[in-house]
């Protein structure tokens, strides 16, 4: 799913984000690092090592790990973490659903707007935020791609979790973003699709009405065998778990999946389009 931040619908900082970055800050000088020195060993641009530490940007998991490491924190950066309020560069009404994908057993998207956020290149998102309307600033666009890059490491790193995505053909035949940067996406999904627990199926243009036409959705399971479902529109996004309205949409993406085609059909379906290109 999307996960762009509306202008106005971020919080402002608070006082635990301005902690934890009092706590960095600290433990940088006492290690001899500039902000300058300190961002590469992290992984992270200088503008983004400054907003966290002036507690404007809530840091990645990624962040916590490396600079634990990077500054031999004895555990401190992890345990100020543990205190954060606040998720940089995800919506707010996106932030429930967000915290629960970690935890996925099972996982089901449905997409039919864009390539869905979990598969989607660094250059393809970046497209989009930077198309995005109103205008985000360089530094809530560089926060939106790394909390969205932080999200798609869930594939990877979770080999027993099973994904299951089904996409609409027009989805992917729109060309967002330019020729080069289309075929990179597609080619990104294809990869994907070869992992033994990603199946991806694309819905054909040629089906007619399908069980998805009310819009996106996502379904997912944690390990307590307890199901989420996720609906996104304009601006907004529902965390739904009455489980009357989750079985309901389990039985609509059952049907998609009969109705998609298969995922070996559909790996030649997304090299036709990126032929097409």
């Amino acid at each position: 799913m999307t996960d762009e931040v509306p202008k106005g619908s971020e919080p402002e900082t608070s006082e635990s984000l301005k902690a934890f970055g009092e706590v960095v800050k600290v433990l940088r000088k006492r290690a001899g690092l500039t902000q300058e020195q300190f961002a590469p060993l992290v992984g992270y641009s200088v503008p983004m090592v400054a907003s966290i530490e002036q507690g404007r940007r809530l840091p990645s998991k990624g962040f916590v790990d490396r600079a634990e490491e990077v500054l031999d924190a004895f555990g401190v950066i992890r345990a100020a973490a543990k205190h954060l309020t606040r998720k940089a560069g995800l919506a707010k009404w996106f932030e429930g659903w967000a915290e629960l994908e970690p935890l996925a057993v099972t996982l089901y998207t449905f997409e039919p707007r864009l390539a869905p956020g979990l598969l989607q290149t660094t250059a393809y998102a970046r497209t989009l935020f930077e198309k995005q309307l109103p205008a985000m600033s360089d530094d809530k666009m560089e926060s939106s791609l790394v909390a969205r890059m932080e999200r798609t490491r869930i594939l990877t790193e979770h080999p027993e979790t099973i994904f299951s995505f089904v996409i609409e053909e027009h989805a992917l035949r729109r060309q967002v973003a330019t020729p080069e940067i289309m075929r990179e996406q597609i080619d990104h999904i294809i990869e994907l699709s070869s992992r033994r627990n990603v199946d991806i199926q694309i819905m054909p243009q040629s089906r007619g009405h399908h069980a998805g036409l009310d819009g996106p959705l996502c379904l997912l399971e944690t390990e307590e065998n307890a199901w989420y479902a996720y609906s996104e529109g304009q601006g907004t996004g529902q965390l739904i778990s009455d489980p009357k309205v989750v079985s309901i949409l389990q039985q609509r993406y059952a049907r998609m999946r009969t109705q998609a085609l298969s995922p070996e059909e559909s790996v030649s379906l997304l090299r036709e389009i990126r032929g097409a290109l």
